[in-house]
């Protein structure tokens, strides 16, 4: 016959080096819905692209799915990059992908719409746990660039309106791969050493790749976990990164976190002079008030003739003295007439009265006064009571 037999791992590889020396499957874009996606423990990513007709095997190694700043979900509408190849040892063809850009918005917004969620549901953003910013704090940490228009924007707003405090700079990059580990570290380092009561951390603005430090997880959770009262000075006023969700004040720019942060001198010396000169009206109509009071005071008789007084008053308790002897004897003369009357009485009801008039009263030994024949059989010893005497008898 003469044609060539190959071996199954040889028609493999044969159809592995067609697909590979093909130079449009070397480099190719695919749109589709992302399904059964995996992340195996070693990093390397597996899922499957499909549409409404056919799917697509598809895995992304460590390397690659290491860059990706969101996470890719089933369902998830993407153009991936990549080259088509075949796996030889099942002899099935595949993406193996570079890229994976959700479709129709960049990877940035959606990593930052994922991230947002996240930290909504964990409660990072809830009102009730932010703290609120000192009145007139002493010591400001601003965590930036040191070479940045930001940071000369801060010192010197800070400068002009509370030239007190002392402003500690903790120089961080605000862009690249390295920013959000040195902005989390710096915010870290001065909660650990109390270097400041406020921190003001951000940059000026510019893109969302510019200001992606300050959407990072590790500097949203290190703002979270700051005893120290946190400002977000990211970008100017349209650009809102999650720190600024966090942080416990957010300023619109990092000028308007430096006004924030402090009160102005102006004000406060203007309030100091409005409390001066109320607490010098105040002394003043005390001391006006005291005055008339100690001239009424001098004015009274009995201090401009203590005799006087006391001679007044010997009258008065001469004539309160008269007035209870008036009445003690009102009252004793009523009591006396009160017993009269209840002696009379008492006296009217004595038993003695009844014997005077020629009776008397039997008595038996036990004390009981009869008063019926029934009440004493034959052989009582009887006590007949008469007015001055007694006479013992026995009935019969």
């Amino acid at each position: 016959m003469g044609a060539e037999i190959f071996t199954v791992a040889g028609l493999n590889n044969y159809i592995k080096s067609l697909l590979d020396s093909n130079s449009l499957l070397a480099g190719v874009y695919v749109r589709g819905e992302l399904s059964n996606y995996k992340i195996y423990p070693s990093g390397h990513h597996y899922f499957t692209m499909k549409d409404n007709e056919s799917s697509l095997k598809c895995v992304m190694f460590k390397g690659y799915a290491s860059k990706l700043r969101y996470r890719p979900e089933n369902g998830m509408s993407v153009v991936a990059f990549g080259k088509i190849s075949v796996f030889p040892r099942d002899g099935v063809y595949q993406l193996y992908a570079e890229d994976i850009t959700p479709d129709g918005v960049g990877d940035l917004y959606v990593a930052y719409e994922q991230l947002l969620e996240k930290l909504r549901n964990e409660g990072l953003f809830e009102a009730s746990r932010k703290k609120p910013l000192p009145k007139y704090p002493g010591r400001i940490a601003v965590v930036t660039s040191p070479a940045g228009a930001a940071v000369k924007d801060v010192i010197r707003v800070l400068k002009t309106r509370w030239p007190m405090a002392k402003v500690i700079i903790l120089p961080v990059r605000v862009q690249g791969a390295e920013a959000p580990p040195e902005i989390a570290g710096a915010i870290r380092y001065a909660n650990e050493h109390k270097a400041a009561d406020i921190i003001i951390t951000g940059r000026g603005g510019g893109s969302l790749e510019d200001l992606w430090a300050f959407n990072d997880e590790r500097v949203a959770r290190a703002i979270f976990s700051s005893v120290i009262p946190v400002i977000s000075a990211v970008g100017h006023e349209p650009d809102v990164t999650i720190s600024d969700f966090v942080a416990d004040v957010r300023a619109a720019t990092p000028s308007n976190a430096a006004e924030l942060a402090v009160p102005d001198k102006y004000e406060v010396a203007d309030m100091l002079r409005s409390a001066e000169i109320r607490a010098r009206q105040a002394v003043v109509a005390e001391l006006k008030s005291r005055r008339r009071r100690l001239e009424e005071l001098r004015d009274k008789r009995v201090l401009r003739s203590p005799m006087n007084y006391i001679d007044d008053k010997k009258l008065l308790l001469d004539r309160s003295q008269e007035r209870l002897i008036a009445a003690s004897r009102v009252i004793i003369s009523g009591r006396r007439e009160k017993f009269a009357r209840l002696a009379a009485s008492l006296d009217a009801m004595s038993p003695l009265k009844v014997l005077g008039r020629g009776y008397a009263i039997a008595i038996k030994e036990d004390g009981t006064v009869i008063k019926k024949a029934l009440d004493v059989k034959k052989g009582d010893r009887l006590t007949v009571r008469l007015k001055e005497d007694t006479i013992d008898c026995e009935t019969i």
